[in-house]
């Protein structure tokens, strides 16, 4: 492992760090590694409820490292067409380190600040949900580098704000504020400073990791599927889905703590044998 992450974790909440600030935690090969690595072992972590994604230094993250880009990618003067296959194969497996925020099974918490970039705005919107301090600063910059943003934002962020805004942002690559990506539904709230952003984050966090994870765990996958499939599918999913759950112990014990005013305790999930 390299230095590209910090994990902290205390009790059920976990805090993954962008740790690199003296590169304005730009992403190259070990970053996403460790992206993805991290969150394959966080979602085999059954005592972690919850994750909040931040960042250390100035900025969130400038994107991509451009620099570092031809050895990510595989570029070379070989056989073309070999060489165009090896690419497709590159972009697949980054594409899968930011995919491991979206399938793993806890709720991730992107706490922003500062400028989030490019490959930041793929990976924060991986995340289920967003806040910001309010002078954070986001760009799908891409376009001004004479590519297709492949990450996830065209994807996911499509279900985040309205389709229209979504392609006025990718197609001029601008920067647009806190104000304006909450306006649209992006983010979530924002808050004075990096402090109360991350209180808020792990306030959050602790009042989701409180309620039932096995409950939670199963919201999740259900969002994640209805935002892909027809309303008709989304349903009888879920149907499926609660019908093998409902009758577990966490329903019993959440109705007897509303019924008695009292807090529910759930156990955690089971780990893998």
């Amino acid at each position: 492992m390299s230095d590209a992450l910090k994990i902290e974790i205390n009790g059920p909440v976990a805090v993954v760090t962008l740790n690199q600030p003296k590169k304005l935690n730009t992403m190259d090969k070990a970053f996403f590694t460790e992206v993805g690595d991290s969150f394959k072992a966080l979602d085999e972590n059954m005592g972690v409820r919850v994750v909040v994604l931040a960042a250390e230094g100035k900025h969130f993250t400038a994107g991509l490292d451009l620099k570092g880009a031809p050895e990510l990618l595989g570029m070379s003067e070989e056989d073309p067409g070999r060489v165009r296959s090896r690419l497709n194969r590159k972009i697949a497996w980054i594409q899968e380190q930011f995919n491991a925020i979206e399938f793993c099974h806890q709720p991730v918490i992107a706490a922003v600040h500062g400028a989030c970039i490019g490959g930041g705005v793929d990976l924060i919107s991986a995340c289920d949900i967003r806040l910001a301090t309010a002078d954070a600063w986001f760009s799908i910059k891409e376009i001004d580098v004479g590519i297709v943003a492949d990450l996830g934002t065209l994807q996911r962020a499509a279900s985040l704000m309205p389709g229209g805004i979504l392609r006025e942002l990718a197609y001029t690559g601008r920067k647009y504020g806190a104000a304006e990506a909450l306006s649209h539904g992006y983010i979530s709230a924002s808050y004075g400073d990096k402090s109360a952003l991350m209180d808020a984050a792990l306030d959050m966090a602790n009042t989701i990791a409180a309620k039932s994870p096995l409950a939670m765990a199963g919201t999740k996958r259900i969002i994640n599927h209805a935002r892909d499939n027809t309303v008709r599918d989304g349903l009888e999913y879920v149907a499926t889905w609660n019908s093998a759950q409902l009758f577990g112990d966490d329903l019993m014990r959440a109705a007897t703590a509303s019924m008695t005013k009292q807090e529910a305790k759930f156990d955690d999930l089971l780990d893998d044998e």
